[in-house]
């Protein structure tokens, strides 16, 4: 064999168990010993790596939480209390359980509230078309119904209903991750508690425009008339730029406010039907 090429190959043998040696050592310096409870807190949590929790994934979030005071700032929404009970026995924090949310979405436009003024022909996509102009209907705050937030839920609980145009919300799917209200670019999606028995209020509209104008724009829109706000005992309910809001956290779920609503636009979900006995 030429002796060129056997020194050749002494030569790079010698240089990679150099240069392996010098990785080996530096290494072994500069290696940074991670906390064992790490690796205890992310096999508890469901592995979703959805983003809910605000970390990157549920490794960062076991990181942030080992070395956190304590879980304040901290839940996995998929987990859920049970989830994060564990996680707080692993670390030896008091968890104070949360009330389970749910993703809420605040249009109720339908078809045949708010008709298609133009045509829209371009790439199906909410956030596209928000950045091109203010929709197909006479309604910019609406729903533009290309499914954003469809695509982007990782768990199967929102479907597009061709009926109404608007996106559905799968109570028993739903972990309250809050990727589509994120993909949401007029923001109608809102994480609000499931309520007891999964019953609450809300209302389905972001229509900041004056009444008349509102009205006329889709026929279910909030038109600002306080009526609301006035059959409300419990303060619950605000009125702020021509549009009601109600606070989860202060309704007491009586309802007068949606009988009192004369657009429909306030909601009342998972009431129990009233028996007719007349």
């Amino acid at each position: 064999m030429n002796p060129i090429i056997i020194w050749t190959v002494v030569i790079l043998a010698g240089l990679g168990l150099v240069l392996a040696l010098v990785l080996f050592l530096v290494a072994r310096r500069f290696r940074v010993e991670e906390d064992p409870r790490i690796d205890l807190v992310e096999k508890t949590l469901p592995g979703a790596n959805c983003g809910g929790c605000g970390y990157a994934g549920c490794h960062a979030f076991a990181d942030s939480a080992v070395k956190a005071s304590d879980l304040s700032a901290h839940y996995c929404p998929v987990g859920g209390n049970d989830v994060m009970q564990k996680v707080s026995d692993i670390l030896g924090f008091k968890m104070e359980a949360k009330a389970p949310q749910v993703a809420v979405v605040r249009c109720n436009g339908s078809c045949t509230a708010r008709p298609v003024i133009n045509e829209y022909d371009g790439a199906a996509s909410c956030r596209v078309k928000a950045a091109l102009y203010a929709g197909d209907t006479a309604c910019p705050f609406g729903c533009l119904g290309c499914g954003d937030c469809v695509a982007a839920c990782e768990f199967g609980a929102l479907s597009m209903d061709p009926a109404t145009g608007l996106p559905v919300v799968d109570e028993a799917k739903c972990v309250a991750c809050g990727k589509c209200v994120a993909a949401c670019p007029k923001s109608l999606i809102e994480l609000r508690n499931k309520g007891p028995r999964g019953i609450r209020v809300f209302v389905a509209c972001r229509n900041t425009d004056k009444g008349p104008v509102a009205r006329k724009a889709c026929s279910n829109a909030c038109i600002g008339c306080g009526l609301c706000v006035k059959a409300c005992a419990h303060d619950a309910i605000t009125l702020e730029n021509n549009l009601a809001y109600v606070d989860f956290t202060k309704c007491k779920l009586c309802r007068k406010c949606v009988a009192a609503c004369p657009t429909g636009a306030v909601h009342g979900v998972n009431f129990p039907k009233e028996v007719n006995n007349g």
